[in-house]
């Protein structure tokens, strides 16, 4: 196996997990955690593709699917900030929701045939460094390109900007961010829909840059619940989001090389040298999720972790605590 090969292709995957992560740290900086990614991937994975079968034009597909799980995401916050309900059960309400829609308005998707996808592009100079030339710069998305561009930027943006100030204040503080004359209840909406968008990109990167031409109930394939899992390996910063996304592409894709070669060979069991590695792999995404969900539930291990103070708790004006 070329290790070159599998960083590049890990850096494409990880692009998808990059988008989804970044999109729920700003989420659950707010306060909201949102469990719903899978499914805003999935319905915006099926958004881009119709459009494009539709169309023609890709990037009319990324802004609209971008658009619908936006708009999807909506609804889990309407749930969580204006009626406070439990946000664990409505995120997996809409994962359940966005999966339902995306299978039905997508059905027959795969059999559209051709269609046209985001542009590749090699970067001249930055191609020819070594090592890391070859794996971030030759013949990768434009996509890619765009996640490299949002990772300082955000980070930029949470940290050292007023906006972002505010951001961290309505996910730690937000009765005193109240006082100060935040308006909470609007942030948060708005960070959700942020959240929502970039969980609809990182569909539309599936379906129109790493699995193009296909879709199914397994296009995304357990990466929204990673992105959950990654949100707290991060420890809710941008930059080591990138790392743990780039570095989760990379064993994705070496995991298919493995399978590879064994059904080559026409063996039944794709990890016939180790049957208990295709279990342990399928049960990673699942994990991260009961870890999310500990981790939620006990603010010592939240305050460990870094967590946001009010992730998770419904913030209601005039009452006091967080």
């Amino acid at each position: 196996m070329d290790l070159i090969i599998i960083l590049q292709a890990g850096v494409a995957t990880g692009t998808v997990l990059l988008f989804a992560t970044i999109g729920e740290i700003f989420a659950e900086r707010a306060g909201i955690l949102n469990l719903g990614l899978e499914g805003m991937m999935l319905i915006g994975a099926m958004a881009a593709m119709k459009t494009v079968v539709a169309t023609g034009n890709p990037w009319l597909g990324v802004l609209v699917a971008m658009l619908v799980a936006g708009l999807l995401s909506q609804i889990h916050a309407l749930i969580t900030i204006q009626f406070q309900a439990d946000q664990v059960v409505s995120g997996l309400a809409l994962t359940f929701l966005g999966a339902g829609l995306s299978l039905v308005f997508g059905e027959g998707l795969s059999k559209a045939g051709a269609m046209s996808l985001l542009p590749r592009y090699t970067v001249p100079l930055l191609s020819r460094m070594p090592v890391l030339g070859p794996i971030l710069f030759i013949d990768q998305s434009v996509m890619v390109y765009l996640g490299y561009a949002l990772i300082p930027l955000s980070w930029y943006y949470i940290n050292r900007t007023r906006p972002g100030l505010h951001l961290r204040a309505i996910g730690e503080f937000p009765a005193a961010a109240d006082v100060l004359g935040i308006n909470v209840y609007a942030l948060r909406y708005f960070y959700v829909f942020i959240g929502g968008l970039l969980a609809g990109l990182a569909g539309a990167t599936i379906s129109l840059a790493v699995s193009p031409g296909w879709f199914s109930e397994l296009t995304t394939s357990g990466q929204g619940w990673i992105a959950i899992g990654l949100v707290i390996f991060a420890q809710w910063n941008p930059i080591r989001a990138a790392f743990g996304s780039y570095i989760f592409g990379a064993l994705r894709r070496l995991i298919l090389d493995i399978q590879g070669p064994a059904m080559l060979l026409g063996l039944a069991n794709p990890f016939y040298y180790n049957p208990y590695l295709g279990f342990f792999l399928q049960m990673i995404p699942y994990a991260f999720t009961i870890a999310v969900l500990i981790i939620g539930s006990r603010e010592a291990l939240r305050k460990r972790f870094g967590s946001p103070a009010a992730l998770g708790i419904p913030f209601i004006r005039g009452e006091r605590g967080i």
